[in-house]
């Protein structure tokens, strides 16, 4: 039996198909209608931009850095080009240590390079290249060129390097430059961190650091068309990078380098300064450290050896070591008591050797005293016991509100981070510091030891030659600053550092005439007459010896008996010509006792070098580091018969040439 069909039911069945399907086709071309009307008009601009950002890649330029020279335009901060082998974590598909095993068969690996890169992949990101070896021959070069498709994730990159040719001289004033870590990087504003795309460095210290804004340059960028696996095509765009501004310090570097050497292996800080104008001529601070040895990542072995050092390499001593001033003290004091009225020059006292307070008996230097004592002898001969006295007849607070407009305890705001500002005692102060009610108390038999530059006195080297240089500048205070100019690379336009005073001390002219006769005293008949004998201008200066151990009462102090390093610090601080001073001078050798024996002749060789124009000869620098020079001994040299630079310290593998022309 056969079914009969509904032709009318099947019709209509076809065609409400056909409906539903021409509805569902027509919705969805008005959707892609829609979503095309949408795309084009309300999303383009944006689409447009990524497409193109898909096109094009932006490859930042990275700036050559700025050099910066000494006061003479010798170079001490350079650029060199080299060849680096690097390593994307993110784009290596094996182990990396097997990757790197394979690698040292084609380029020479030790392990230093593998600690530094470990260390630095940890402080990196996984796309960032992590430089594997550095400064590549040209055979390795060559080698890894020819096997580079086994190394997926490798590739070799032209760098600049920075380079300091002179290696450790004056490090702590030149700084250093390292690569830039997380916490560095958070302090970029959004124009900073644009600007420092590309770049794998910054200034970590001295000028490197403090100058870092003028030193970087303008990032560049090319813009390049890219194919759709990433590969470029063309450049469609370039902008180039400005190159970094040149720094001029006012620091003479053969001067740094006569006092560096003059101190030898001792440890110390000096600092020497024109007080007229603030500009820092020698920086010093010993031992020093090698700055090219951070450029790239300092490896364990050097970074321990530097670290753990007794000798602290790394701490710039001139800028943070604090000591106590001993007897270079004493000038100031005999200023604020003129300033006071509590003395007159001509006032007298008795020092039978010794000064009594209640039950403690304060021990002069000079055994069985220097007698009848004024102002001035007790500044010649450096008398104890008239400090002693002075110090009780002042008071705590009257002493440091007479310091404290000199600077001591104050920051200078030299032009490089990281100054301390050491102590100047008062009675606040000492509530302050301490928790303790009885240890906040002040005793009165502590303001004692504050007249001869001991007790709660810390203070930096630049402190006290900033304090000096106003008594030689007739109270006009300046800023020590370490930069004397900034030449613009483009338009070769110079920017002087201002020297402006900051500050006048209120200083009566007749007092400060008064401390500088005894200044010049001191060099002429007093305790570092020695070391001027024969000079051909006249200077004036104070010697200063600081106890770090202090022995008990009834004890002598014996060198020989205690530890090296609790030994007396030697002190100095000077200035010349007397008449018109042009250096000012102030220095510690650490640990090496009479202040007129082991830093007097250093002020000296200093100031033959800058007024005359002299070098001493190398058996009077041997003689100077042994302590053993009190005046000069052999033919001092002409400056202009010096070869420069010491080939022994100028050992830089980079040729070229380290004068610039200014």
């Amino acid at each position: 039996m056969s079914l009969i069909r509904n032709v009318e039911m099947d019709v209509r069945r076809f065609t409400e198909r056909i409906y539903i399907v021409s509805f569902i086709v027509l919705g969805a071309f008005l959707f892609l209608t829609l979503r095309l009307v949408y795309l084009q008009l309300w999303r383009y601009e944006d689409l447009n931009e990524q497409a193109e950002s898909n096109r094009t890649a932006i490859v930042p330029i990275v700036p050559n850095r700025g050099v910066i020279m000494d006061r003479n335009g010798i170079v001490l901060a350079t650029n060199y080009s080299a060849y680096t082998l690097e390593i994307t974590p993110s784009k290596v598909k094996v182990p990396m240590d097997e990757l790197i095993d394979r690698l040292s068969e084609v380029v020479d690996i030790q392990g230093r390079d593998r600690r530094r890169f470990k260390k630095m992949r940890e402080e990196s990101k996984s796309f960032d290249s992590v430089p594997i070896r550095t400064r590549l021959s040209e055979q390795e070069v060559a080698r890894f060129a020819a096997q580079r498709f086994r190394f997926r994730g490798v590739e070799i990159r032209a760098r600049l390097f920075r380079s300091y040719p002179f290696n450790s001289l004056a490090s702590h004033v030149i700084g250093y430059i390292g690569r830039i870590n997380q916490a560095e990087k958070d302090k970029l504003d959004d124009s900073d961190e644009a600007n420092y795309r590309g770049t794998d460095y910054i200034g970590k210290l001295g000028v490197e650091q403090s100058y870092e804004a003028q030193l970087h340059g303008v990032t560049g960028v090319h813009e390049m068309e890219t194919s759709a696996g990433g590969r470029a095509v063309r450049r469609l765009r370039s902008s180039p990078a400005t190159p970094g501004n040149t720094v001029v310090l006012s620091i003479d570097i053969k001067l740094q380098k006569l006092v560096e050497d003059l101190f030898g292996t001792r440890r110390g800080a000096l600092v020497a300064m024109d007080p007229k104008t603030g500009e820092i001529l020698a920086f010093v601070s010993k031992p020093t450290f090698d700055p090219n040895l951070f450029v790239e990542g300092i490896d364990v072995e050097n970074w321990q050896a530097l670290n753990e050092s007794l000798d602290k390499p790394l701490l710039n001593r001139a800028l943070r070591g604090t000591y106590p001033p001993g007897s270079t003290y004493k000038p100031f004091m005999a200023l604020a008591a003129l300033q006071t009225g509590k003395r007159t020059p001509s006032q007298q006292i008795f020092d039978p050797g010794f000064f009594m307070f209640g039950n403690h008996r304060f021990h002069d230097d000079k055994e069985g005293g220097h007698g009848t004592v004024d102002m001035y002898k007790s500044i010649v001969e450096s008398c104890d016991t008239y400090y002693f006295t002075l110090a009780r007849d002042l008071g705590v607070n009257v002493i440091h509100d007479q310091m404290q407009p000199l600077g001591f305890g104050q920051l200078t705001g030299i032009d490089i981070l990281g100054e301390a500002r050491g102590v100047l005692p008062s009675t606040e102060w000492k509530k302050a510091t301490y928790r303790k009610p009885e240890q906040q108390r002040w005793y009165s038999g502590e303001t004692i030891s504050l007249g001869i530059g001991q007790g709660y006195n810390n203070f930096t080297i630049l402190q006290i030659v900033q304090a000096l240089s106003i008594v030689a500048n007739d109270g006009v205070k300046m800023r020590p600053h370490l930069v004397r100019e900034v030449v613009d690379v483009e338009t070769k336009a110079r920017t002087a550092v201002a020297q402006q005073p900051i500050d006048r001390v209120p200083l009566v002219q007749e007092n400060i005439d008064t401390i500088k006769r005894a200044l010049v005293g001191v060099n002429l008949e007093g305790t570092s007459a020695t070391s001027f004998i024969g000079a051909a201008y006249t200077s004036a200066g104070k010697t200063g010896t600081a106890q770090v151990y202090s022995v008990r009462e009834n004890e002598k102090y014996n060198s020989n008996k205690i530890d090296e390093r609790m030994r007396d610090h030697a002190l100095f601080m000077a200035y010349a010509p007397a008449e018109d001073p042009k250096v000012t001078i102030a220095l510690v050798v650490e640990n090496s006792g009479f202040g007129a024996q082991n830093a007097a002749p250093i002020a000296r060789r200093i100031f033959d070098y800058v007024l005359l124009g002299q070098y001493p000869s190398s058996e009077d620098i041997e003689a100077v580091q042994k302590g053993q020079a009190t005046r000069p001994i052999g033919k001092a040299r002409d400056l202009s018969k010096i070869a420069w630079p010491p080939k022994e310290d100028h050992k830089s593998d980079v040729s070229q040439d380290t004068t610039a022309q200014q």
